[in-house]
């Protein structure tokens, strides 16, 4: 799950993490508001989405660029009036873009310099790292390729904790002056509190800058969380924002099911995260293109199968859908009977290709063969099979 960046900053001050002073606007009153009570300071006003590149980004009504600086309330007014309702396009949206729905209305700050610092979850360790880089206010996957020496690195045992000795180590590879010393130590223990008090798989804060004056603040923050501790979190949860999300994974999630729309033609339905990128890897390999992940997990009821075919259906650039089920704990009996009443329901205007193993996959099979629904469904013997005859199915006719 993400969050904007209004919100992450909030979280962020809850452990005295410093940032800037502002707060979001939905309205142009409210937006006018703010920047009237952060007093006679330069404002920076900030387009919400769940995308990065905002600053360089475009809004289809032609106004440029997602951030922008204003000295007075009436001006700040006059730029969000051109933001709010729009459809912000950044590199990391795609052409559709973004509506921009809120805005952050904040004092800006007099940049001295730029840092990038986050917290990720290692996977290969299974403990957090510390990511950062003197080059700040950049794609840091740019910085990577070209200048990989100027990426720190600083592992943490999740047991003993982020130590003072790390942090001191951080401050002066990152070229913190003596003055500024307690300030950033204690920015990096309030990241690190934060990182762990909420289950977040990432905290990133792009830039973390210097000011002039010598103050360290988190000048923009992102913020992943481990979904599968967010039971934990109502608080998070809570801070959802669904219009920024694909309406089908929304829809799937209501349904306790895993999707991730791509760009493809061929749907997929399976259960099981390592069956399905197998079935997706296999779609490729065969010259097809899949149009989703969707995994229905190792339990799924004839209920959610229904509701995930009307999901899949739902995609206009589909052409086949694939099954591909392997019964261990799932009954391929069970999914036969939820494709049954997904095709009575849904009304499938596309090929379907069914692949069942595994338990009760004869009983499954039978029900398929002899439902009158199910005529032109075409069986598959094994993964091979399957997504040769749905790449053929997909194909121009």
């Amino acid at each position: 799950m993400n969050i904007h960046e209004y919100q992450a900053k909030e979280l962020l001050q809850r452990f005295d993490v410093a940032t800037t002073r502002g707060r979001v606007a939905a309205t142009l009153d409210e937006a006018e508001q703010i920047a009237h009570e952060l007093g006679d300071v330069e404002v920076v006003v900030k387009a919400q989405i769940h995308a990065g590149g905002r600053g360089k980004g475009t809004f289809k009504n032609g106004f440029q660029g997602g951030v922008h600086f204003r000295k007075t309330s009436t001006d700040v007014r006059e730029v969000v009036a051109k933001m709010l309702g729009q459809i912000l396009v950044t590199h990391q949206t795609g052409p559709a873009g973004r509506v921009v729905n809120k805005v952050l209305v904040a004092e800006s700050a007099e940049i001295a310099r730029e840092i990038y610092f986050a917290i990720l979850l290692d996977r290969t360790t299974a403990a957090p790292l510390i990511v950062a880089s003197t080059e700040g206010g950049v794609e840091i996957e740019t910085v990577a390729a070209k200048s990989p020496e100027k990426i720190i690195h600083q592992a943490v045992d999740p047991l003993a904790g982020l130590q003072p000795f790390q942090t001191r180590k951080l401050a002066k590879q990152l070229g913190f002056e003596s003055s500024q010393l307690e300030s950033a130590l204690k920015l990096f223990e309030g990241l690190y509190r934060t990182f762990l008090a909420f289950d977040c798989s990432m905290v990133e804060v792009n830039p973390l800058v210097v000011t002039t004056s010598g103050d360290v603040l988190a000048l923009d923050a992102k913020f992943n969380f481990d979904d599968n501790a967010l039971y934990r979190h109502p608080e998070i949860a809570a801070l959802r924002d669904v219009a920024e999300e694909d309406p089908r994974e929304v829809e799937a999630s209501k349904h306790g099911l895993s999707y991730i729309g791509l760009d493809g033609n061929i749907a997929c339905l399976v259960n099981g995260a390592g069956l399905a990128m197998a079935t997706m890897d296999i779609i490729k390999f065969y010259g097809g293109d899949p149009a989703n992940f969707l995994d229905v997990g190792g339990g799924a009821t004839e209920e959610q199968v229904t509701e995930a075919f009307k999901i899949l259906i739902v995609d206009k650039k589909v052409k086949a859908i694939l099954v591909n089920i392997f019964g261990g704990i799932m009954k391929c009996d069970v999914i036969a009977q939820g494709i049954i009443n997904a095709a009575k329901t849904v009304k499938l205007s596309v090929p379907l290709v069914v692949r069942l193993e595994g338990t009760n996959v004869e009983r499954g099979k039978q029900l398929l063969k002899e439902s009158p629904d199910m005529s032109g469904l075409i069986a598959a013997d094994d993964l091979a099979d399957a997504a040769q005859k749905a790449v053929t199915a997909a194909k121009p006719k």
